[in-house]
């Protein structure tokens, strides 16, 4: 029972789900009025770009025996999807939230971006950060900065989230997906690029 809960949290918290959790977290707290056709807009957007089409590809990267398994055990099977990942995130910078918008939204996806680049690099030397704390640590971190940014309380999202954190890297250790060393290089990798960024929209 205890084995299935934890794998469970794996996929419950995938990392592909945490930048369109990032950005619905960010219109049901924003104090700004936003009309509801450009939000559904953003939302339908950013739900096609960083879920859809990565799950889409992933297949196909399958099909053509490049990846074995959504969980890219090695590092070699990491380096294509990261490097699409990438590409995907700066056209969602691009063409979805672009500076001039939402800044906060903005900045959010230049630190996954970021993120996601590094990881790549690490993959390149062989190094298999966690994925999984990578982005939800990301949230996290954009979670809190957007209570600082917007003066709200959100002391229950903040329990909530490190009881989550704490779930996932359990779970990746049970699953043996990961060391812990590579658990806490993904904690920082997700963590600093956000924090860095927080100096130009806070």
């Amino acid at each position: 029972m205890t084995s299935q809960l934890l794998k469970s949290i794996s996929y419950i918290f995938h990392p592909l789900l945490m930048p369109l959790l990032g950005v619905i977290f960010y219109f049901s707290k924003t104090p700004r009025f936003i009309p509801d056709p450009v939000l559904k807009a953003k939302l339908f957007s950013v739900t096609i770009l960083t879920v859809v089409l990565p799950m889409l590809l992933f297949y196909l990267l399958k099909t053509l025996r490049k990846v074995n398994s959504v969980h890219l055990e090695t590092t070699d099977e990491r380096k294509l999807p990261l490097l699409l990942n990438s590409l995907i995130i700066a056209l969602v910078l691009i063409r979805v939230l672009p500076q001039n918008e939402i800044p906060e939204l903005y900045f959010f996806f230049i630190g996954i971006l970021i993120s996601t680049i590094t990881c790549f690099a690490l993959a390149v030397v062989k190094f298999k950060a966690s994925i999984h704390m990578i982005a939800a640590t990301g949230f996290f971190m954009f979670a809190v900065a957007l209570a600082i940014h917007f003066k709200i309380n959100i002391n229950g999202t903040i329990a909530l989230m490190c009881i989550i954190l704490g779930a996932i890297a359990t779970s990746r250790l049970h699953l043996k997906a990961h060391t812990p060393t590579e658990l806490i290089i993904g904690f920082f990798v997700g963590l600093m690029p956000q924090m860095v960024l927080l100096n130009y929209w806070i």
